[in-house]
């Protein structure tokens, strides 16, 4: 089924775009969701009628997102993580880490935005953030070691008491 985009899809198209989906995705998602309208000879020529202020209000919230962009660029992302030998992290850094150092800032970036492959060493890393559909943004991140507590300082940290063997009496 062809439709008609009325706002941005994700992997998917820009507003006014008209694009090849298949029946039950349009039928039970995107049409009652209004991110998209049935291609019919009325819609396309409504669309084509509205499509100087659908370019318009792209533009405009195109230069809203450049300005957020200039501020990500700038912005000194570091993540402590904990690492084995030779920088490999236990894990990997992955976008939804990358989201909740943004929020902690005070961005609100949407996880499906941020396009890189999971982080799996220390280190300097580069990342993209699609803002917008012409709008996209290099983020440096810095991944570094963090402190690692013994296992004492960590079952106390948890609540747990781990008993110190040198205190336990020897049974006869």
């Amino acid at each position: 089924m062809k439709v008609i985009l009325t706002k941005e899809v994700l992997g998917l198209g820009d507003p006014g775009e008209i694009v090849q989906v298949k029946d039950g995705y349009a039928r039970n998602y995107l049409v009652p969701q209004k991110l998209a309208i049935v291609a019919t000879k009325n819609n396309m020529a409504q669309v084509e009628a509205e499509r100087k202020r659908i370019a318009a209000a792209q533009a405009k919230e195109a230069e809203q997102m450049s300005s957020l962009a200039g501020r990500l660029r700038s912005l000194p992302l570091q993540l402590e993580v904990r690492a084995g030998e030779g920088g490999r992290l236990y894990g990997s850094v992955t976008n939804q880490d990358v989201v909740k150092s943004l929020a902690a800032l005070g961005y609100e970036i949407d996880r499906r935005r941020i396009i890189m492959e999971p982080i799996k060493k220390l280190g300097d890393h580069t990342i993209k953030i699609k803002l917008h559909p012409q709008v996209t943004a290099e983020l440096q991140i810095k991944i570094k070691t963090a402190e690692i507590a013994s296992p004492q300082e960590e079952a106390e940290q948890d609540g747990a008491r781990i008993p110190d063997i040198d205190r336990i009496p020897a049974e006869a």
